[in-house]
């Protein structure tokens, strides 16, 4: 692994998932392993469960962590290849990362999408620029279309929490949401699950919310939820804006919210959310607080699934 950018930067997704959960049963295994790196972590927006667990990640192996907040106390970047920066921005990538390059070993970046242009979020100018010029690895820690540390941290819990014999029943399924929100989530799990390949995979959303086929081509997709939670163990809920009618909310549905009526369709599914939630809107009170939630066990995965992503790629600097 030379970046951790998707699912593609990974040789052996099971491999990984094992360290992960390895590093959660002896956290200081490698606590030499990091000794006199740096490790720099650069968001672009907000952040509280990605943020704090990579830092501890870090630190369980030995590094320095250092957290700067681009939006709020760097320079205004530029992106663009050949700008005129006679504008808003101050400083150009080409001249930023090389210089986070030379302080850091590894650098984590977190980025949104805008939204507004689908070419360019889904160009992935921001992560990509971050790759190609600071010369040293690159984590994501989140881009504009994928979230990569969620999704293996969620097969580190499936894989933690599944006992069943058979190939686990996995529903991704669209909630309602008060606002538009990325397709990061929902498309890296989709991305991760179906290359992991040991699962019955189903997504289900109302029409009009179909993700990127370069993200779900192969899955089965359905718009009956009732139709698709039969029979899951994993229901992952997830709100997502519209990508063909790029950004916009279609439907704010509220019948599509994850109720315990609704779960006595599936195999006492396990219920997942990536946090943080909007209680009541995207998932039921009862769901969250009853046996079948996940959330919290998942969220504290965060940190396992990170140190195992930044000890793969010490051992290779």
């Amino acid at each position: 692994m030379q970046n951790f950018i998707s699912v593609d930067d990974v040789s052996n997704i099971n491999a990984l998932v094992q360290q992960a959960l390895a590093y959660k049963a002896a956290p200081f295994v490698d606590k030499a392993l990091g000794l006199n790196k740096r490790i720099g972590l650069l968001f672009l927006n907000p952040s509280l469960r990605t943020r704090i667990s990579t830092q501890v990640a870090a630190q369980n192996l030995g590094m320095e962590a250092i957290v700067f907040n681009v939006d709020k106390e760097g320079w205004a970047l530029e992106f663009e290849e050949g700008a005129i920066m006679n504008g808003t921005t101050v400083e150009h990538i080409k001249d930023a990362a090389p210089i986070l390059g030379n302080y850091f070993d590894i650098l984590c970046v977190r980025t949104f999408p805008s939204l507004q242009n689908r070419q360019e979020d889904y160009s992935e100018k921001v992560i990509s620029a971050f790759k190609k010029y600071a010369g040293v690895p690159v984590i994501s820690l989140e881009s504009a279309t994928l979230h990569p540390l969620q999704s293996l941290t969620d097969l580190v819990t499936i894989k933690e929490t599944f006992k069943g014999q058979h190939k686990p029943k996995i529903v991704l399924t669209w909630a309602p949401h008060i606002k538009p929100l990325p397709q990061c989530v929902s498309n890296s799990f989709a991305q991760w699950i179906n290359a992991w390949g040991e699962a019955d995979f189903v997504i289900t959303h109302p029409e009009g919310y179909e993700l990127s086929e370069q993200y779900t081509n192969g899955i089965t997709i359905v718009h009956n939820q009732d139709e698709a939670l039969k029979d899951a163990d994993f229901v992952y809920v997830k709100n997502w804006s519209s990508y063909l009618d790029y950004g916009k909310i279609l439907s704010q549905d509220p019948s599509w919210m994850l109720t315990q009526q609704k779960l006595q369709l599936t195999n006492n599914a396990r219920v997942m959310h990536c946090l943080p939630v909007r209680r009541n809107v995207e998932l039921s009170d009862e769901i969250l607080d009853s046996a079948n939630s996940l959330v919290t066990q998942e969220a504290g995965n965060r940190v396992w699934a990170a140190q195992a992503v930044i000890s793969e790629l010490v051992k290779r600097i």
